[in-house]
C-alpha cells in the first residue's frame, strides 16, 4: 500500500483522484485551502483519509503534508484564464510559489514522484492541430505562462535534484463535481446546470471554437498510470491528457440540449481575451509511454455528466 499526497484534493479534479485511489484501498493525505475547492466535494470521505486545511503556499505546512508521502499528484491551483486576466499576481503566486512550494517539500521528504496537473493552455493559439509536447510552446494568458512555468520547474528539479516529475497537460477536463455555478466555471458544467434549470446558456464567440473535451475518468487514469510507469518512460517528462478528438461548442450545445430537454436557444457574445480558437491533442506519447487509453468517450462522458447534475438537483428540492 502507497502513500498518496493530493494537492487541491477538495477541488473537481482532486476529489476525484482522492476517490479513485481510497477505491483502490490506497493511503490518502489531501490538502486544500478552499480558495477554489469545495467541502462537499470531499464531506463524504473525510472520515477515510487525512485531510488537512492548509496552504500550498505554507512551505511548513507542506513538508509536513509531504512527509512520509510516495506519491504527489499536485492538482492545486487558480485554474482560470479569466481570472488570471484580471488578478496576474495572485495567479503567478498560486500556480508557481505553490508548485515551487509543493516541489521543495517533496524533494526534502524524498518522495518517489510528483505528478503535475499542467495545462493544454501552454500551446496558445497557434494553427497548429493536433497539438503535440515537441510543439513551441506560446502561452497567450498570465494563467498559461504560470502552467508553463511550473512544467518547466518540474523538469528542472528532476535534472537538478533527482526528483521524479510527470507533467500532464489537461485538455478541457469536465464530469461530476465541477463546479457549475462559479463565474469560471468550465463550459460543460456550467451549460449543464444552465439548461437544466431552462437558462440561456451564452457562447463566447460563434461557437465554432472547439476543444478537446476529456471526461474525468480519462484524466484520473492518466495520474494513476503516470505513478506507477518506469521511469525511463516518464521521468522529466511532459504528456497530453486527451481524447484525440475535438467539439464544436455549438455541437455541445445540441448535445447538451438532447441530454437535458432544454427547449430554448442560445445567446451568442464577443469571444473573451485569452481564450484560444481550437484545441485538439496528440495523445500518441502518453499511449506510448503510459499505456493511456481513453476510457470514456465526449458522449459518454457527457450523459454522465447531465445524469449527476440532475441528481444533485432532485437532492437540493431543484
Amino acid at each position: 500500500m502507497a502513500k498518496y499526497l493530493v494537492t487541491g484534493a477538495a477541488g473537481f479534479i482532486g476529489s476525484s483522484l482522492v476517490r479513485a485511489l481510497l477505491e483502490r484501498g490506497e493511503q490518502v493525505r489531501g490538502i486544500d485551502n478552499f480558495s477554489t475547492g469545495r467541502r462537499e466535494n470531499v464531506a463524504e470521505v473525510l472520515g477515510r483519509m487525512d485531510f488537512r486545511e492548509a496552504d500550498i503556499l505554507d512551505l511548513d505546512a507542506m513538508h509536513k503534508a509531504c512527509a512520509g508521502v510516495d506519491y504527489v499528484l499536485h492538482e492545486a491551483a487558480i485554474p482560470s484564464v479569466p481570472k488570471s486576466l484580471l488578478d496576474p499576481l495572485g495567479s503567478n503566486r498560486a500556480n508557481v510559489d505553490g508548485t515551487v512550494n509543493v516541489l521543495i517539500a517533496a524533494r526534502d521528504a524524498k518522495v518517489k514522484r510528483v505528478v503535475f496537473a499542467a495545462s493544454s493552455s501552454a500551446y496558445g493559439d497557434t494553427p497548429t492541430l493536433p497539438k503535440h509536447e515537441a510543439m513551441h510552446a506560446s502561452p497567450i494568458s498570465p494563467y498559461a505562462v504560470a502552467k508553463l512555468a511550473s512544467e518547466l520547474y518540474m523538469v528542472s528539479f528532476f535534472r537538478c535534484y533527482g526528483l521524479e516529475t510527470v507533467c500532464l497537460r489537461y485538455f478541457n477536463i469536465f464530469g461530476p463535481r465541477q463546479d457549475p455555478t462559479s463565474a469560471y466555471s468550465g463550459v460543460l458544467a456550467k451549460f449543464s446546470m444552465q439548461m437544466l434549470h431552462g437558462e440561456q446558456p451564452t457562447i463566447f464567440g460563434d461557437g465554432e471554437t472547439s476543444r478537446d473535451f476529456t471526461y474525468i475518468d480519462n484524466a484520473v487514469s492518466a495520474n494513476l498510470l503516470a505513478c506507477s510507469a518506469p521511469p525511463a518512460e516518464c521521468a522529466g517528462r511532459v504528456f497530453n491528457c486527451a481524447t484525440g478528438r475535438r467539439i464544436t461548442l455549438n455541437e455541445t450545445f445540441h448535445a447538451l440540449k438532447e441530454l437535458t430537454g432544454y427547449r430554448g436557444g442560445v445567446k451568442y457574445a464577443p469571444e473573451r481575451g485569452g481564450d484560444i480558437k481550437h484545441s485538439l491533442a496528440d495523445i500518441t506519447q502518453a499511449q506510448t509511454h503510459l499505456g493511456y487509453k481513453v476510457l470514456v468517450n465526449f458522449e459518454d462522458g457527457l450523459r454522465r455528466t447531465v445524469e449527476w447534475y440532475k441528481r444533485q438537483g432532485k437532492a437540493v428540492g431543484a
